[in-house]
């Protein structure tokens, strides 16, 4: 899978990937607190688990 710790934000980098699933979608490098009301808004988009399982996401 690669180093993850380079795709989240510092305070996170040192979380092993079970416990990041629960962590807002705002830990990972570059989303905004925007990013994550638009998110939240479209979607119900939540936590990296959402994120990720989300169908829209998966799709694409």
């Amino acid at each position: 899978m690669g180093d993850i710790a380079g795709k989240l934000d510092k305070s996170y980098e040192s979380m092993g990937l079970s416990d990041l699933a629960e962590t807002p979608v705002a830990a990972l490098q570059g989303v905004s607190d925007t990013d994550v009301q638009h998110l939240t808004d479209a979607f119900g988009i939540h936590t990296i688990w959402g994120l990720g399982t989300n169908s829209y996401c998966r799709w694409a």
